[in-house]
């Protein structure tokens, strides 16, 4: 059996490793297929992490490469991360998989399966009945979050804080905003100060370091990276996993990290104040409520809240003393959004492949 799997970004690779590791266990021919970008600099960062992998690998300059490429290869099955067109070309040389890349609230984890790929691959069993409802002729299959396998099994983690930098004793937050919408405008330029008392681990979306759109985010989260107890993870370091198993506490917005963290049962911060461009705000509100799945609501019970950034300081250190405070609605509520967190998602999905 032959199956590829569709790097369109870096970060998808994480949810697709403890996967590949299943499926060597059965001898299957695996490929990866990466995507060339205007960027030197990533290319070879990417290039790198392809390496490593040890696995055959393409890559290619555009989805039309990798159309032209998949038909020819007629792979039992492709993988990809995230939606992708002409389906009905690729269904008549191979079977095709959806492994949404995050677990989060906003709208587009639904959206991407209009046009339906064989067989999707779902976080838990409410997720799975919503999809299902949505688009009854679909295929979801609830196998759980593969991606933190890892974690939970406690392999393939090998971070550290000295190694990064940091002191070991202090208790360590770990801040992982999303692109859009995010909270790193509203932070105070004195943050890294202000948490003095704490190491802080900055781990933006891939986005946030490499899209020209959002230079000021960057530089904003270079600056409080001269700090001492400050360490800005890299393009290259596109594993979040590895930071939340060193973490006490996190800090997030609008992102599928905050149900990732929570599954580790870890306290999560919901930072619920977000630098909205001008066509969201106001008349246009709807706009950013479309973007943000209702599921967000489910941030009030999960998280701790904080409203603005001046709130950060006494929330942080509540939720560092007492971790255990909302331990129970953690794992009712990640029991259905991220569904099974027995270490053996990846090991449903590999059984699920070899036998259909």
């Amino acid at each position: 059996m032959k199956v590829i799997f569709d790097i369109q970004h870096l970060y998808y690779l994480p949810q697709y490793l403890p996967v590949i590791d299943a499926l060597k266990q059965h001898k299957t021919d695996i490929e990866l297929v990466a995507y060339k970008t205007d960027d030197n600099d990533l290319n070879r960062i990417v290039e790198n992490a392809l390496n490593d992998t040890q696995l055959t690998y393409k890559i290619v300059g555009n989805w039309q490469d990798a159309l032209a490429h998949y038909l020819a290869q007629k792979a039992d099955w492709i993988v990809f991360g995230n939606a992708v067109s002409d389906l009905e070309q690729l269904h008549s040389a191979s079977k095709t998989v959806l492994m949404q890349h995050g677990v989060g609230p906003k709208s587009c984890y639904y959206d991407v399966s209009k046009n339906p790929t064989t067989v999707r691959f779902v976080e838990g069993e409410k997720r799975r009945a919503n999809l299902q409802a949505m688009f009854p002729n679909g295929n979801f299959v609830d196998s759980g979050y593969a991606k933190l396998d890892p974690a939970i099994n406690r392999t393939s983690l090998k971070l550290s804080l000295s190694a990064l930098g940091l002191d070991e004793n202090k208790p360590t937050i770990l801040y992982a905003p999303t692109f859009y919408p995010s909270s790193i405008e509203l932070f105070s330029a004195n943050f890294a100060n202000d948490f003095a008392d704490y190491n802080i681990i900055l781990k933006p979306h891939f986005f946030s370091l490499t899209k020209p759109r959002y230079t000021k985010q960057k530089a904003i989260l270079e600056s409080w990276s001269a700090s001492e107890n400050v360490y800005l993870a890299g393009v290259d370091e596109y594993n979040l996993l590895e930071f939340m198993a060193i973490s006490d506490v996190m800090l997030s917005d609008a992102s599928s990290a905050i149900f990732e963290f929570a599954a580790l049962d870890k306290p999560v911060i919901w930072c619920d104040f977000y630098k909205l461009r001008w066509g969201y705000r106001g008349i246009f509100s709807f706009r950013f409520k479309k973007r943000i799945d209702e599921s967000i609501t489910v941030f009030h019970e999960l998280c701790d809240r904080a409203a603005s950034y001046q709130a950060l300081s006494e929330v942080v250190a509540n939720a560092v003393k007492n971790p255990q405070i909302k331990q129970s609605i953690r794992k009712q509520i990640c029991d259905e959004y991220v569904g099974k967190l027995d270490g053996k998602s990846a090991e449903r999905i590999c059984d699920y492949l070899i036998s259909h």
